[in-house]
């Protein structure tokens, strides 16, 4: 193989993989709370070595749900008992490949959530907290092709979050964890756009499926799928600078169990997320804000109108 050629083969490799990889992306859903803060969680080469090797990183988003949402539209704010969510999430995770078909990745979110609603008493109230999240682990397989173009993941979501904090006030959905054990299947193929590999596309998709629960709650079903495009030929010294655009789409069934809320839970939406990645190697920045473009909530639910994410590697 052309060494230039398998450089670039590698590169958009890494780009697409981490799509799988960050959360992947989730959305799928990597954040609890099913009022419209799961997010399917993209990026980009940043999480993804050459072959064999390992890859830190620490990943933070942002996002402030104010907006009332019904079926496709906005609704007027008194119609939900919630009246803000805002969150900053903190995820610190590591990846390692054993070799160019085999690799495990883990992923430690930590969340810092204001919540601020109507409680037992009709009375409007706020509470302010923090705690581990969900930690998630993913077995990766990209075997099926030299170049990894194509692969798969399974992984488990451990119910390590708390799901206990001021019941009276804070809805299962809402809480930092969501008590459940879910098995995780991904998948995704990129290929390049231009015969010069300077542009390259990229499809993946993740299922989350509850599967053991507890404390009367099961999480709706959800999906993630996100695609897109990104031009590798940009550069500043030994700088590389890749830009990103990509579509993102998430559904999400109705919770379930005596302590959910089905009549407001479950939505579908599309989003939109210009993205930017900076590469030093070994370390890379990876940037993006993701605005919805269409959103279908049942019942009335709290939405953000954008979403922000950083993301800082280091490749070894």
């Amino acid at each position: 193989m052309d060494t230039m050629k398998g450089k670039n083969l590698n590169s958009q490799t890494k780009t697409i993989c981490s799509v799988v990889l960050v959360g992947i992306l989730a959305p799928g859903a990597v954040f609890a709370c099913a009022c419209g803060c799961g997010i399917f969680d993209v990026g980009t080469s940043s999480m993804f070595p050459e072959g064999a090797g390992g890859t830190a990183f620490a990943e933070y988003d942002y996002q402030d749900q104010d907006h009332n949402w019904s079926g496709t539209s906005k609704a007027p704010n008194a119609n939900n008992d919630d009246k803000e969510i805002r969150t900053h999430f903190l995820t610190l995770g590591m990846e390692y490949m054993f070799n160019r078909s085999w690799g495990v990745e883990g992923q430690i979110p930590y969340t810092f959530r204001y919540f601020r609603g109507t409680d037992e008493a009709g009375n409007i109230a706020a509470r302010s907290w923090s705690a581990l999240g969900d930690v998630r682990i993913r077995g990766i397989y990209t075997g099926f092709s030299e170049d990894m173009s194509l692969g798969l993941t399974l992984g488990v979501k451990l119910p390590t979050g708390s799901f206990s904090r001021d019941t009276f006030l804070v809805d299962r959905d809402t809480q930092i964890g969501s008590g459940s054990t879910d098995v995780l299947v991904g998948g995704f193929f990129r290929h390049a756009l231009t015969s010069d590999n300077s542009w390259g596309w990229f499809v993946q998709a993740e299922v989350d499926v509850p599967t053991l629960t507890q404390a009367g709650y099961r999480p709706g079903v959800e999906l993630g799928t996100a695609a897109g495009v990104h031009y590798n030929n940009l550069s500043i010294g030994r700088v590389r600078i890749r830009p990103l655009a990509q579509i993102i789409g998430s559904w999400r069934g109705h919770d379930d169990g005596s302590a959910a809320d089905p009549d407001s839970t479950g939505y579908g939406r599309i989003i939109l997320s210009p993205a930017i990645e900076v590469d030093i190697h070994p370390v890379k920045i990876y940037g993006d804000v993701e605005f919805p473009v269409y959103q279908d909530f049942t019942g009335n639910q709290l939405v953000a109108p954008e979403m922000f994410k950083v993301i800082a590697s280091y490749m070894f």
